[in-house]
């Protein structure tokens, strides 16, 4: 009739690697990564948009897996990829039956090559199988590869909302290569540096300064600009998830979700033809805004962070702002609730008390935050105020 109250230790190793061409003969950081000390399986999952950007993928990994001695291919699977897979009834099954069929085990690995959504979904089937099993994430977007793939989180939509089925589960291994980078449009490759923005705001400021300072070379997608920016924010993101003290978010501080209140919403009431990286963009802007006036952040700083969003030809404003319920209420406020509850306990948004400087906010005055609405609506039409 006691009670008994245990402490259960868990360690897991975060394991992020950048390259290039990850597949190629020579290349050794995949092979470094595997255990093979005895045959182990291997599935690959494929987003079909990038197995039609690289006809010669397949073959490739073919190779380098057969000249690995105790790694087995078992299948190439090519799936759908883009926000429209998580929203399928039957996508998480369609990745949990071939990982059944081909008998992967907790020791085996399964490759999943693609952007976030598919990342997400073919992450939370790694998941759920055997309870977990061994994932190897391949991102290939900027969004991805910056952000969502170096995180610990999967997650499809259900019931009108982002990413509300889902798990914490640490990937096995995390390989950017940023061959990858190169085959998304213009627009989708600079929008995806919003969350490099994002986390830059949040937690550096000496990489906000070089982000402005390099915002020609950024928009004009160098590629050693690209790809050093990439890198920065994937391990500014990972360092906090290990560091940070609440990686699985049990708490309800969520740092790494700065304007991902208002983000999250935008995208829901677009039927998600917004993007996530552009909804992010306008989310940052947004509460970086409303910061600067709650009294926290210096002007100059907002709208320095406004310039850079622009300076990336990103959005700042969205249409979907405007949509308002029967009593006149913009209909994006309802995220707040949302937020909320994905967390449960008391509401808490970051906002910036300096650049490089988040700081736990529990309430957002409407009035107030409809005004920068209104300032950045202007902004994104007639330019930054001088």
């Amino acid at each position: 009739m006691g009670l008994h109250d245990f402490d259960i230790p868990v360690t897991f190793r975060h394991r992020i690697r950048f390259t290039k061409d990850a597949f190629a003969e020579g290349n050794g950081t995949l092979a470094d990564l595997l255990e093979d000390e005895r045959e182990r399986k291997v599935i690959v999952f494929l987003e079909n948009s990038i197995d039609k950007l690289f006809p010669a993928l397949q073959q490739q990994i073919r190779t380098y897996l057969k000249n690995r001695t105790n790694l087995r291919l078992t299948e190439i699977v090519t799936m759908a990829g883009g926000e429209d897979c998580k929203i399928s009834k039957t996508q998480i099954m369609d990745g949990i039956i071939p990982i059944e069929r081909h008998g992967i085990d907790r020791h085996s690995y399964v490759f999943c090559i693609g952007g976030g959504a598919f990342l997400d979904v073919i992450g939370l089937s790694a998941a759920t199988a055997h309870r977990g099993v061994r994932l190897v994430r391949f991102p290939t977007t900027t969004l991805a590869q910056d952000d969502s793939g170096v995180g610990v989180k999967n997650g499809i939509n259900a019931f009108g909302k982002k990413n509300f089925i889902g798990a914490f589960a640490v990937p096995y291994a995390v390989v950017n290569d940023f061959q990858f980078l190169y085959t998304q449009s213009d627009h989708n490759n600079r929008s995806g540096l919003s969350e490099a923005v994002k986390v830059a705001l949040v937690k550096d400021g000496v990489f906000f300064d070089w982000l402005e300072e390099n915002v020609e070379a950024l928009h004009a997608l160098k590629p050693a600009a690209l790809e050093e920016a990439v890198e920065r924010s994937a391990i500014l993101h990972a360092r906090h998830i290990a560091l940070g003290g609440d990686p699985f978010e049990t708490g309800s501080s969520r740092p790494l979700d700065f304007g991902h209140w208002t983000a999250h919403k935008m995208e829901q009431l677009t039927d998600f033809e917004l993007s996530h990286a552009d909804a992010v963009s306008v989310g940052v802007a947004l509460d970086t805004l409303y910061s600067a006036r709650c009294g926290w952040l210096a002007e100059e700083d907002a709208w320095r962070a406004v310039g850079l969003l622009r300076g990336l030809q990103l959005p700042v404003w969205h249409e979907s702002l405007d949509l308002r319920d029967g009593e006149g209420r913009r209909l994006v406020y309802r995220g707040l609730e949302e937020f909320r509850e994905h967390l449960g306990g008391e509401l808490t948004v970051l906002m910036l008390e300096g650049v490089g400087q988040g700081v736990d906010r529990h309430s957002v005055d409407e009035a107030l935050h409809e005004a920068c609405i209104e300032e950045l609506k202007t902004a994104s039409q007639e330019g930054i105020p001088t």
